[in-house]
């Protein structure tokens, strides 16, 4: 080993060390971390800086399945996307966060039988570089488990290495009723092995197979994945149920020490192969337990805001902010170099645990109740003590916003609208799934079809049809995609939305309004974000804000003035939101420099 490496090599160890000594044995700890050195030696940015400019107020991104739109002229599906976003989207959103496009053989891409290939029934690697060049690219890293199919269930099952140590062996008496579970099927599937039957963790399904990072060359090999998503292209890496990583009996097998080690070890791995790559941790828990996947901001840059998804839902269909904002100001400005990533709609369905505890009992079931009278379906999952409670709530957002508590009403895309309003108005980093910007339904065929609850937000489009619901400028559709657009494009140029930007929760009298205020880092603009929950118009006193009477302030919106004189209100519609501003388009406004990461 030459000096300049053995240089390298003392750094990387006195980086890496202490982490892998937190999960590790202490005799294995020096070969394992020579083995990671061998491993990104050639892509090592020794000395390399935290990069605090990996989001700004302009980030904006797209969740999607690659097969999400489609043609039927034979075109791969992944060339479809590329060219509906770079046609529809390229001036929308700058990221876009392609669902599991791996070969796998169940759960919609999350049982990967290959992490190395991407399925053939999309497309190739070309495909996935050609969205990556003209948007940031999120790819899922799913870290828990792997398809029964894989490789290295093959080897277990034959007794051949290295699959032979990589999965969970666990004895079926042995008592885990302690173990947290996200799913009411059994926690081990039998496998006939060449030794005969044997029982291995399977947390999500029995065509999920959960790997054992306590063997340390299991690290190794999704470090190598890292390696490929990176050179791909990769901006985000997602560590999909990565709460479930590490097992140890007589525990709830969930968020243990060696969980969080693991994930603060591949952000420093991150850090020093490019560090305006980000780890984002998808954690579908109660919001204390997923906060804390910060760590000591040396953790995931990003976590998944899931209470806002039903608590938002909740105060639309009750047409009040009691608990969002309770939940609001209880929320902890996200560290500098991390974000919330905030959505209301994804792949999966709502989350229901991340509101346990913040939505009263009586809340909890209407708002389960109106879902399912909306057409929406209910998974649930299985208690310690033997019972089930929802675990998640199963519909199309659009359809989620048919109407209240009350019943179905002419407002959905009004109340749909102002669901996304809110949400890219929050603190964070704001994410569209592609079936909430399409405004499309419940997809119900599908649910009969697969038997799944969760294909019933999984619609896929055929492009022809797409683009002519997009050019009836009176579909839901076209109506949704271009007001969307409007907002993003408007919010794109307001530094007062930097994720990292202060927010701070109003107080208006009248209960149906949800309100705070954001303000840049540079706190040369603010905005006041107001939005009426209800059917009906509401009142807003402009007394409850806080307009400096020197500035002119105007909607963002609307583009009207606001005029603050001594017992001024104004009227809110149904549904209408405020963007009021002292400042508009402060993007264009360079000359201020940050007073964190310095000039643009």
């Amino acid at each position: 080993m030459g000096i300049e490496v053995k240089n390298q090599y003392d750094l990387f160890a006195s980086r890496v060390n202490p982490l892998l000594s937190r999960v590790y044995a202490a005799d294995i700890v020096n070969e394992l971390t020579e083995k990671l050195f061998g491993l990104l030696l050639p892509s090592l940015q020794q000395g390399s800086r935290e990069d605090l400019r990996k989001w700004d107020h302009d980030n904006i991104l797209l969740i999607t399945y690659g097969d999400s739109i489609q043609s039927q002229d034979g075109r791969p599906p992944l060339a479809v996307l590329a060219e509906f976003l770079e046609t529809h989207l390229q001036d929308t959103v700058t990221g876009v966060h392609i669902l599991p496009f791996f070969p796998y053989s169940s759960d919609d891409g999350f049982a990967i039988i290959d992490y190395t290939q991407v399925n053939p029934t999309l497309g190739d690697w070309s495909d996935i570089k050609r969205i990556a060049q003209s948007f940031n690219l999120m790819v899922d890293l799913v870290i828990n488990h792997i398809s029964s199919q894989h490789v290295w269930v093959k080897q277990f099952q034959a007794g051949e290495k290295p699959g032979r140590d990589y999965l969970i062996e666990t004895d079926p008496e042995q008592d885990l009723t302690q173990v947290v579970r996200p799913r009411s099927s059994p926690l081990l599937t039998q496998l006939q092995t060449a030794q005969g039957p044997k029982y291995v963790w399977s947390t999500f399904s029995a065509d999920q197979i959960d790997v054992n990072f306590a063997n340390p060359d299991v690290l190794l090999e999704f470090v190598k994945i890292i390696l490929l998503y990176v050179e791909a292209g990769a901006r985000y890496l997602r560590l999909d149920a990565v709460g479930y990583l590490w097992k140890k009996l007589d525990t709830s097998c969930i968020h243990l020490a060696e969980t969080h080690a693991i994930v603060r070890l591949l952000r420093e791995i991150l850090q020093m192969l490019d560090p305006s790559v980000a780890i984002i941790t998808e954690t579908n828990v109660p919001n204390r337990e997923n906060l804390s996947y910060f760590g000591n901001r040396n953790e995931a840059h990003m976590i998944y805001n899931f209470s806002l998804p039903p608590l938002l839902l909740n105060a639309l269909m009750q047409g009040k902010a009691e608990h969002l904002k309770t939940w609001m100001m209880s929320m902890p400005p996200a560290p500098i170099g991390c974000a919330y990533f905030n959505f209301t709609a994804s792949h999966d369905g709502i989350g229901m645990r991340p509101a346990e505890g913040l939505l009263t009992p009586t809340e909890y079931t209407a708002l389960v109740d109106t879902m399912r009278r909306f057409g929406g379906h209910v998974s649930m999952r299985s208690r310690p003590d033997g019972s089930e409670s929802p675990y998640e709530i199963n519909i199309s957002l659009f359809d989620a916003m048919a109407g209240t508590v009350a019943g179905e009403d002419e407002w959905q895309i009004q109340r749909f609208l102002c669901s996304q309003t809110i949400m890219m108005s929050l603190e964070g980093i704001p994410a569209f799934y592609i079936h909430s910007l399409l405004a499309t339904r419940n997809y119900q065929a599908g649910v009969e079809a697969t038997g799944h609850n969760r294909t019933i937000n999984r619609y896929k489009w055929d492009i022809d049809v797409l683009e002519a619901a997009l050019a009836d400028d009176t579909s839901p559709h076209a109506i949704v995609l271009k007001e969307l657009g409007r907002l993003i494009r408007i919010r794109r140029r307001q530094r007062a939305f930097h994720p990292n930007a202060t927010q701070y929760t109003l107080h208006p009298l009248n209960p149906a309004l949800f309100a705070f205020w954001r303000q840049s880092m540079a706190r040369d603009q603010s905005i006041f974000c107001i939005h009426n929950l209800s059917k009906y118009p509401q009142e807003l006193q402009l007394s409850d804000l806080n307009l400096v009477n020197t500035d002119d302030w105007v909607d963002l919106i609307s583009r009207d003035r606001v005029e603050y004189i001594d017992n001024a209100y104004t009227i809110l519609q149904p549904y209408q939101s405020l963007w009021i501003t002292n400042k508009v388009d402060s993007a264009r406004d360079r000359t201020t420099p940050d007073p964190l990461i310095g000039n643009y």
